[in-house]
């Protein structure tokens, strides 16, 4: 990692960063004019529920988990076909490369059938993200049982065999089941669940006693986990990730994301968006509320226990590290992605600065944290190719796509017996 610099020239190279300096010479190379612009790494969403694109901000104002699986598992998640997964993970996909996020675990858990599991797999390849593909089991309606998890296997085999250039990888999603974890281990693939500790954590000690926890476990959330608990998964060396906007809007337990419980026990977590069903898709507000949360927290705790119990203020550096680096590293990916390095793959992001909003940018942590939004994302570039340029998604027929999700949208919501409401205050539970 070269660390931060005014200015500078990055030389790419096929996928990879070969060259980071000063009047870098490099005879014949196309170049991107960068000035007044800040180049930084792709963002890492560490826990996203792609298949869920079309449903969009449907339950805005939702208040715990049950109304969020009211307004997906239980009510059109059952009639979604194949296509449908494939245009929520097409959508969700490209609306990440928009706002500058170039890798994503996808949390599949509506893997109802291997037809469903492939259009969710090819949809993230049509979208040319970088992705971890967690195929999980749907939480309600019918599905294919007996053929669960054998399609993991299958799923490795059809996509996954050249792992050295495919931007996409696979993992499994799992709850606490040891017999499934085995069967991901057996195949050599993370495996990931949610992680509720208030609720859950009675079980680690089992878990940690018998060899079942390692580094290969991602838990999303973790909210509400004990100081013995943490302790567990520090030692077993088990990747985490926090959920800010998530964990304060459906109530997840205390309400309150892990970030900073994390950081006392020794563990850097990824931040993750979670899901679009109620707030927008984009890291830029994710580390904003966290931001905002971390001082309440820190403020309440004063008054509570004395300036002695303070938690140590998060910065925007840190911030915009849990959204890059820290990320990558929960994704498995740190020696891919991450940070601009030499070596590294070229995972890039480039913010005008110039905007009218950005201008003047006082300080660069700042801006990205507090300030950008994905209009002012001039670039993205995953693995040396160019997704976003001039503001704008290539490669994206936006009239065919429109008309794609407006028919994915109709048919859930015919086959749910939905009538779109768009200036319903709740979303009500279906029959």
């Amino acid at each position: 990692m070269i660390g931060n610099m005014v200015r500078g020239d990055i030389l790419i190279e096929n996928s990879m960063i070969t060259a980071i300096g000063e009047n870098i010479e490099a005879t014949g190379a196309t170049v991107i004019d960068a000035s007044n612009m800040i180049v930084m790494p792709g963002m890492v969403d560490t826990h996203r529920h792609s298949w869920e694109g079309q449903l969009r901000r449907i339950n805005p104002n939702a208040e715990t988990l049950e109304d969020y699986c009211n307004a997906t598992h239980y009510s059109f998640a059952k009639y979604y076909r194949p296509k449908d997964i494939y245009i929520g993970n097409l959508l969700t996909a490209l609306g990440c490369i928009d706002a500058g996020i170039t890798t994503v675990i996808d949390n599949s858990h509506n893997s109802r059938t291997a037809a469903h599991s492939d259009a969710a797999v090819e949809a993230l390849l049509d979208a040319s993200i970088r992705a971890v593909h967690a195929s999980g089991a749907p939480v309600s309606g019918d599905w294919d049982k007996d053929n669960w998890p054998r399609n993991l296997e299958r799923l490795q085999n059809k996509y996954f065999q050249n792992k050295e250039n495919n931007l996409v990888s696979l993992a499994a999603m799992a709850q606490l089941e040891p017999q499934l974890w085995a069967e991901a281990r057996r195949l050599g693939l993370p495996i990931i669940t949610e992680f509720f500790g208030g609720e859950m954590a009675a079980e680690l000690e089992g878990l940690h006693q018998q060899g079942l926890l390692g580094p290969d476990n991602i838990f999303n959330h973790c909210t509400s986990l004990p100081d013995a608990g943490w302790e567990i998964l520090r030692e077993s060396g088990v990747r985490v990730n926090v959920c800010p906007r998530s964990d304060a809007h459906y109530g997840i337990e205390d309400g309150m994301f892990a970030m900073q419980s994390a950081l006392r026990h020794g563990i850097r977590p990824g931040l993750s968006v979670d899901n679009e069903t109620s707030y927008s898709g984009d890291m830029f507000m994710e580390m904003r509320v966290a931001f905002y949360l971390q001082r309440v927290m820190g403020m309440h705790q004063n008054k509570c226990c004395g300036l002695a119990h303070s938690p140590v203020t998060l910065h925007a550096q840190n911030l915009l590290k849990a959204a890059t680096t820290d990320g990558a590293t929960c994704a498995g990916l740190q020696e891919k992605i991450g940070s601009l390095s030499i070596g590294k793959q070229a995972d890039l992001i480039l913010i005008r600065t110039d905007d009218i909003n950005l201008y003047p940018s006082g300080n660069a942590f700042g801006t990205v944290v507090h300030a950008t939004e994905r209009s002012n994302i001039d670039t993205v570039m995953i693995a040396g190719r160019i997704v976003k340029r001039d503001g704008k998604v290539l490669g994206v027929n936006s009239e065919r796509l429109r008309a794609a999700i407006d028919e994915s949208r109709q048919h859930l919501f015919a086959a749910a017996g939905y009538t779109p409401d768009i200036f319903a205050e709740t979303f009500l539970p279906l029959e």
